[in-house]
């Protein structure tokens, strides 16, 4: 329809397409153009974890079905052996062993690391802002050292003859740590190994603690002093229910971090004495590059991970379980 000069009204058809259709809309493959964008930003990342993660994953295996010996491996042969390397892991008492040890080790470290990480959060959230900035720096430059230098300063902390934890033992009047080896029993090396990875961790947990606690309403801390509550009521009745879901990802990535400890145990004593401290990861790279049964360690680190997947069901079971029941409570 349109308007003439002299105010006439003029009817004018419909503007259509090719043989009397509706003309096509523009703009429907700009749409489809930005819902398919996210998965566009995605592809670079799937791409590099597939190439850099898919395929050695793919590789190790398929080695793990083979006998890979340094015979093979000069002569580029390949014997198959199909499930012979699993069934052998799988019989021995040492594989078992590692496991049990490896479970022990983790749950220990991840149980200390979680009750001091959240006390130093705690703290970060009661200190003044000096103090607080004091202390975050400390723990951002512990965070941020590299795990061999600070597994290299721990080694120098701990030495036999020059070290400043038996002198100053020695000094505090326990003459006979003077020259104490520790990491000539199971005990002792664990101990060390225990405190350096529970102080590199310590700071991902308290800083990640006090950004946390910063979310929670001020008006629920002053009702249940309103109240009477005491500190440890205040924490148990305001503050884990409402961080609830940061203790349960924070524990679980502890869990992962701590399970596939692997620079620290070696390079303080390759998982000696006696192979005594060897977890499942230093136990794969033992029996594949120590021993020179590459088909044995790559079957025992698929089993590792077949663990860490065991757990990571375990917890996401966790989650869902959580989420279903506060929906269902709401």
């Amino acid at each position: 329809m349109a308007v003439q000069p002299d105010g006439a009204v003029e009817q004018t058809a419909p503007r259509t397409g090719k043989g009397g259709a509706p003309p096509t809309r523009r703009g429907g493959g700009s749409r489809r153009a930005v819902r398919g964008a996210p998965y566009l930003l995605l592809l670079p990342a799937m791409l590099a974890t597939a190439v850099f993660l898919g395929w050695p994953m793919v590789r190790n295996l398929l080695l793990s079905f083979q006998n890979l010996n340094m015979k093979e491996l000069i002569q580029h042969l390949t014997d198959w052996r199909g499930i012979g390397n699993y069934q052998e892991v799988l019989g021995s008492e040492q594989f078992w062993r590692v496991t049990l040890r490896t479970l022990v080790f983790t749950a220990v470290n991840v149980v200390l690391i979680m009750v001091l990480g959240v006390l130093i959060g705690l703290l970060l959230a009661r200190l003044g802002t000096k103090m607080r900035l004091t202390l975050s720096a400390a723990l951002v430059l512990a965070w941020a050292m590299p795990v061999i230098a600070a597994t290299t300063v721990f080694q120098w902390l701990f030495d036999s003859r020059y070290g400043v934890v038996n002198w100053l033992l020695d000094r505090l009047g326990q003459h006979g740590m003077a020259h104490y080896d520790w990491v000539g029993s199971q005990l002792s090396t664990f101990f060390v190994i225990t405190v350096l990875i529970v102080w590199q961790s310590l700071p991902f947990v308290a800083l990640n603690l006090y950004a946390a606690t910063t979310t929670i309403p001020r008006e629920l801390y002053e009702a249940a002093r309103m109240d009477g509550a005491g500190s440890w009521r205040v924490f148990t009745s305001v503050t884990f229910p409402f961080l609830k879901p940061f203790f349960l990802a924070t524990t679980f990535l502890e869990v992962i971090w701590v399970f596939k400890a692997f620079p620290q145990i070696f390079a303080i004593n390759e998982g000696g004495p006696d192979r005594l401290t060897e977890t499942l990861p230093i136990y794969a790279f033992t029996e594949g590059v120590g021993n020179l049964h590459f088909g044995m360690g790559a079957a025992i680190s698929l089993l590792t991970i077949v663990v860490l997947l065991a757990m990571t069901a375990y917890y996401l079971r966790l989650t869902v379980t959580r989420e279903q029941q506060e929906e269902n409570e709401l």
